[in-house]
């Protein structure tokens, strides 16, 4: 069966990356319901304990963290289809272990499973969108995926809240088992689609790379396309010059490379460290739990404002695929650090006072509410979204995938940290674990403004010659690094190296 082309290619990839992160998002969400589920607590009473109940909960962000390790050689050895094949193959054995446990070791082992196959997914595929997507809607498709995150996260919520009645193994089990739906179907688009055209080029797979994006662009009986010739020539020349430019990976780590890797691999690991510390997972695993304790509100209302809480987090990810391109990644990561910090403020202030006013809990209980509703809301619309998409286009060709998957990682080992230690922080801190949050958010803002460049409506090849042209390390300073259009340097460096490598793509086998 011949594979689809054109817009039908793309809708292909777009399903396989949204269902994937779907399922990531459905994950985050799931086991929330199941910490404050009465036949969980009596099958597994170890969990009553913080640290325990940590471990249980954390232990998926710690084999999704090893997970993107392997991804680090995977993406490049096996390339991105198979990549996500193995990843899906996994989280399979991971789940049919989790809702046949009877004992917390092999609900702990299957978790860890679980998050293994979740972390090589994770990081492969917004890097095969990225890879083959057109750069004016790249930030959107990614954003797209991101957003289906978001999807799977509501859905579980609501799943959570739906089962509230049912005291039984159902109420856990069955939310756990439809797990299994995202990877069926996955697997049911994953072989309509194409490989990722720049790791064909990478592989040195040039002619099979030129009929690849030329299905991705429609222009599949047309193999001599003006466009389609001048896009690989691009991609080629700047695959050449970053095998001329390529040092050691100790040397590259070590900042002595003209692509400056090491600094384009920390600024998308910290993305992912923000988005973390932001303390989204605090709240996403033990939402349920924190509205229960810190504010006291009941066990179904508590699900319900879970539920609605994650309806408006779907809203403002739906906002952000608009604001995306609309606004550039820098301004909107700025803007979500100092609104998620004083949400956090806020909140730490008003579970103060309910504590020194008990008589008025009620009212400063609705106001923490609030907050947590307002930070979802600007954490939707900036962290949630923007560095999945940076992480994505910030590395090198020769980096991208080792780069994603050490972002992801950074993102994945974060989470462990902060699920780890939410219950026991909630328990022993009360309201300064959130004045902890506050802390975390505000200073992104001089972070970002101060280290990080714009990457939007650049083309992938343009990130080479953002960091060899303009070594800023202070990129305020340059307007050519923080506007939102592509810079004219950058469309004029592109048809220099279409202009470059003009020899015909059927006689370039030896780039």
């Amino acid at each position: 069966m011949p594979l689809p082309s054109g817009k039908w290619q793309l809708v292909c990839l777009t399903l396989v990356n949204s269902v994937s992160l779907a399922h990531f998002g459905y994950d985050q969400g799931i086991f929330a319901g199941a910490l404050i589920s009465a036949d969980f607590l009596e099958t597994f009473p170890e969990t009553k304990e913080p640290g325990i109940s940590g471990i249980t909960s954390s232990c998926f962000a710690l084999g999704a963290f090893f997970g993107c390790l392997a991804s680090f050689s995977l993406g490049d050895r096996l390339g991105r289809k198979q990549s996500i094949y193995a990843g899906l193959v996994v989280n399979v054995v991971g789940v049919v272990l989790q809702i046949t446990a009877y004992h917390l070791p092999q609900m702990i082992v299957g978790r860890l499973i679980n998050g293994f196959g979740m972390g090589i997914t994770s990081s492969i595929c917004p890097v095969f969108m990225a890879e083959a997507s057109p750069s004016h809607i790249r930030g959107k498709l990614v954003v797209l995926g991101s957003l289906c995150n978001t999807v799977g996260f509501c859905l579980a919520n609501w799943m959570n809240y739906a089962l509230f009645n049912d005291d039984g193994p159902f109420q856990w089990r069955f939310p756990l088992t439809f797990q299994l739906v995202f990877p069926f179907i996955v697997v049911s688009f994953l072989p309509f689609t194409v490989e990722s055209p720049r790791w064909l080029v990478l592989r040195g797979r040039f002619e099979e790379a030129r009929v690849t994006l030329a299905r991705l662009r429609g222009t599949v009986y047309d193999l001599n396309d003006q466009n389609l010739n001048d896009d690989i020539r691009s991609i080629q020349k700047a695959l050449e010059r970053e095998k001329l430019a390529r040092v050691s990976p100790v040397d590259a780590l070590l900042c002595r490379d003209p692509l400056r890797t090491a600094r384009r691999l920390l600024l998308s690991c910290g993305t992912q460290l923000m988005q973390q510390f932001s303390g989204i997972n605090a709240l996403g695993y033990y939402l349920p739990t924190l509205l229960i304790e810190s504010v006291g509100v009941s066990s179904s209302y508590a699900r319900l404002l879970a539920g609605a809480n994650a309806s408006l987090y779907l809203g403002a990810a739906f906002l952000c695929l608009v604001l995306i391109d609309l606004v550039g990644r820098r301004k909107l990561m700025m803007y979500g650090s100092i609104v998620m910090g004083s949400c956090y403020l806020i909140a730490a202030i008003t579970l103060r006072e309910a504590n020194l006013r008990p008589e008025r809990k009620a009212a400063f209980g609705k106001v923490t509410v609030a907050m947590f509703f307002l930070y979802y809301f600007s954490y939707g619309t900036s962290f949630a979204k923007v560095p999945w998409v940076y992480n994505s286009e910030i590395n090198s060709l020769g980096w991208r995938t080792r780069g994603a998957a050490a972002a992801t990682a950074t993102n994945w080992i974060s989470g462990f940290v902060i699920v780890q230690f939410t219950k026991a922080g909630v328990d022993n801190l009360g309201w300064g674990f959130y004045l902890l949050f506050a802390g975390f958010c505000w200073p992104f803002l001089p972070i970002i403004f101060l280290f990080y460049p714009e990457t939007s409506r650049r083309t992938l090849e343009d990130m080479d010659e953002m960091f060899k042209r303009h070594d800023n390390l202070l990129v305020f300073r340059d307007k050519i690094l923080t506007q939102r259009n592509r810079p004219q340097a950058f469309i004029e460096a592109e048809q220099e190296r279409i202009a470059e490598f003009s020899v015909p793509i059927e006689e370039s086998q030896g780039v």
